[in-house]
């Protein structure tokens, strides 16, 4: 099934009006004519199936056929905020694979030793957007603009808060967190860790130290085996 994204669709929705460069993709790339099926998302759950009724590659219409609210996939609501990697490369493959498996939230933190302070959040998006299409999900992930490491402890307090740091010191192994229904936010510092002023300003807002196994992993690779964890034990 070839799943295509439409932010402006609902369970309401009569017809399907695609942009020039879908109604291009449609028609020139997947060669979709006149009574091809096609699905569509909203990202919120929506899955309409419409009928293709004008086959143009410059402005492709649909008819809605049906339109349905799907349940998410998990059952919990996942936040990983991760520092920036210096090869954007990495943290790309992150979101890409982060999104295959199921996440709620990513959110670009820059950190005391973070070697990169900008994030162009919109190649990420259009990451996460591919990513979602191609595993069929039908819940979007949300991708957070870039914000300070302390802000976004001051400004992120309900749910498990956990951190994972390279530190020694008593940490529980994060499935004790996994098996919940709550809201579950991970911290994941960059490539020359959480700084010790970091991690102690983490402790006073409620984030609890967590081990990943014994292994020190790369930032994405850190977050990806968070993300895994969560989602393989719910």
């Amino acid at each position: 099934m070839q799943l295509f994204y439409n932010p402006n669709i609902d369970l309401e929705t009569k017809e399907i009006i695609f942009s020039k460069e879908e109604s291009r993709h449609i028609i020139k790339v997947l060669r979709k004519k006149e009574g091809d099926t096609l699905h569509i998302t909203n990202g919120n759950g929506v899955l309409v199936t419409a009928e293709v009724i004008i086959a143009s590659d410059k402005k492709c219409v649909a008819n809605v056929v049906t339109a349905i609210q799907k349940e998410k996939e998990w059952n919990y609501h996942l936040h990983i905020a991760i520092a920036p990697t210096k090869n954007m490369d990495r943290l790309e493959w992150f979101v890409e694979k982060a999104t295959e498996i199921g996440i709620d939230e990513i959110t670009p933190i820059i950190c005391d030793n973070s070697e990169r302070k900008v994030v162009k959040t919109e190649r990420l998006e259009k990451i996460m957007l591919a990513a979602m299409k191609q595993s069929l999900k039908y819940t979007k992930t949300t991708i957070n603009p870039p914000v300070k490491f302390s802000d976004f402890i001051t400004n992120n307090t309900d749910g498990i808060l956990c951190i994972a740091h390279c530190e020694t010191g008593d940490k529980k192994p994060l499935k004790t967190f996994s098996n919940t229904k709550d809201k579950i936010t991970i911290l994941i510092g960059p490539e020359g860790d959480f700084s010790n002023k970091e991690i102690k300003e983490s402790e006073v807002k409620n984030f609890q130290p967590i081990s990943l196994g014994k292994s020190r992993l790369r930032t994405e690779t850190a977050a990806l085996v968070a993300t895994h964890t969560i989602h393989i034990i719910n």
